[in-house]
C-alpha cells in the first residue's frame, strides 16, 4: 500500500534556541573515542540542552565512563546526561532508534545525531543555528581523521537506491545544497520531521538506515547540506584516495548488511511509491560492484565475498515478506491538505 505525503507542520516562527536541541549519541565499546566526544560536548558554546547516549550493551569500561560524566553534565547543561543502555546489542540503526525515542520523549525540539568516533566543533551549535530557522533537517560538514575535507554523497539516485558518488562538492553563495540522504554523523532533525516519518528503523542494525531515514525526511520537508564543519572524525579508517572523494576500507558484517537491507529499503520505496524495481536491480548490482572494488583495492584481498552473497539472499527473503511494515508516525496526522514542511 503506498502511503500518502505527510500534511505539513505549522512554520517555525521562533528563533533557534541552543538548549531546545538535545543531542543523540550512540556507542559500543569505544569509550576512549567516547570520552573524547563527552568532553567536546562539554564546553561547545553556546551548548545544547541535553546529551542522550545510547550505551548498547558496550563490554568495556563504558558504563564506568558515562557514570564518571554524569556530574559534570549535571553542572553543565540543563537536562544533564541521560543514559540508556540497551541489554542487548541493537547496532547503530536500533541504538539511534531508542536514542530518537528517548529524546522525544524528553520533548526535544531539535535531535542532533552523532556516532561516538566524532567530536563536536565547539561552536558547531551555534552555526547550524541560523539553517535552523529556515530549515528542519540540516546536515553539518565533517573534517576527517587527518584534518582534511570528508566528502559525504549527500544525494542519491531513488529509482537505483543508491548514493549518486559525484555529487557536487563545492558550494555556492547560498551556502547549503538541497539533499535526499541523511547521515547519523551530525544530523540535526526538527522533532516535527520526526513525528511524520516516526523513528529510525531499528531492523537494518548498520547499513542504509541514516540513509533511508534521510530520504524519507526529504520527502516531508526541505533538507539540506550545510557548508559549516560541525564535527571532526576522531577514528583514522583505512581508505582509498580517488581525489573528489575516498572509499573507506569496512568488514564482513558490513558486507552483509549492504546487501541484506536493500530488502528493506525496497519495502519503504514501494510504501512511497517510489520503487522502479528494474532499476533498483541495477542499483542492487552496482553496490556488488563497489564491494568487490572495495575489498581488493581498499583492503586488498579476494576474502569476504561470501558475505555479499548471503546478504544478497536474506535480503531477497526480507524483499518477499508481505507481513513487512515501515515505521510509523509518532503523532496523528492533523486534518489537513497535504503537502511538505515549510
Amino acid at each position: 500500500m503506498t502511503k500518502q505525503p505527510q500534511p505539513p507542520a505549522p512554520p517555525v516562527t521562533e528563533p533557534f534556541d541552543p538548549s531546545s536541541a538535545t543531542v543523540v549519541v550512540v556507542t559500543y565499546d569505544r569509550s576512549a573515542l567516547l570520552s573524547r566526544l563527552l568532553d567536546s560536548l562539554l564546553v561547545m558554546d553556546p551548548p545544547p540542552g541535553r546529551v542522550v547516549v545510547v550505551d548498547n550493551a558496550s563490554t568495556d569500561d563504558t558504563p564506568a565512563v558515562l557514570d564518571s560524566y554524569a556530574a559534570r553534565f549535571a553542572d553543565a547543561l540543563p537536562g544533564g546526561l541521560v543514559v540508556h543502555r540497551s541489554p542487548v546489542n541493537t547496532g547503530g540503526a536500533g541504538g539511534f532508534s531508542e536514542g530518537v525515542r528517548v529524546a522525544w520523549e524528553l520533548g526535544a525540539t531539535w535531535l542532533w545525531l552523532m556516532d561516538d568516533d566524532v567530536e563536536v566543533v565547539p561552536d558547531a551549535l551555534g552555526r547550524l543555528g541560523r539553517w535552523a530557522e529556515r530549515f528542519r533537517s540540516v546536515q553539518p560538514r565533517r573534517y576527517d581523521f587527518d584534518g582534511s575535507e570528508f566528502y559525504w554523497q549527500y544525494r542519491q539516485s531513488t529509482a537505483l537506491g543508491i548514493p549518486i558518488p559525484f555529487a557536487p562538492a563545492g558550494f555556492d553563495a547560498s551556502g547549503f545544497r538541497d539533499m535526499n540522504s541523511g547521515c547519523f554523523e551530525g544530523m540535526l532533525v526538527h522533532r516535527d520531521v520526526v513525528a511524520r516519518i516516526g523513528l529510525p528503523d531499528p531492523r537494518f542494525f548498520i547499513y542504509w538506515d541514516d540513509a533511508v531515514y534521510g530520504w524519507l525526511a526529504s520527502r516531508v520537508t526541505r533538507s539540506v547540506i550545510v557548508d559549516e564543519f560541525a564535527l571532526r572524525r576522531t577514528r583514522e579508517i583505512r581508505q582509498w584516495d580517488m581525489g573528489v572523494r575516498h572509499l573507506n576500507a569496512s568488514s564482513d558484517r558490513y558486507r552483509y548488511y549492504i546487501l541484506r537491507n536493500r530488502g528493506i529499503m525496497r519495502h519503504y520505496y514501494r510504501a512511497h511509491g517510489a520503487l522502479k524495481p528494474v532499476r533498483f536491480a541495477l542499483g542492487t548490482l552496482l553496490t556488488i560492484a563497489k564491494e568487490l572494488v572495495r575489498l581488493v583495492v581498499v583492503e586488498r584481498t579476494a576474502r569476504g565475498t561470501s558475505n555479499l552473497w548471503r546478504g544478497l539472499r536474506d535480503g531477497r527473503r526480507i524483499a518477499r515478506d508481505r507481513s513487512f511494515t515501515t515505521m510509523p508516525p509518532l503523532a496523528p496526522a492533523p486534518a489537513q491538505p497535504s503537502g511538505r514542511l515549510r
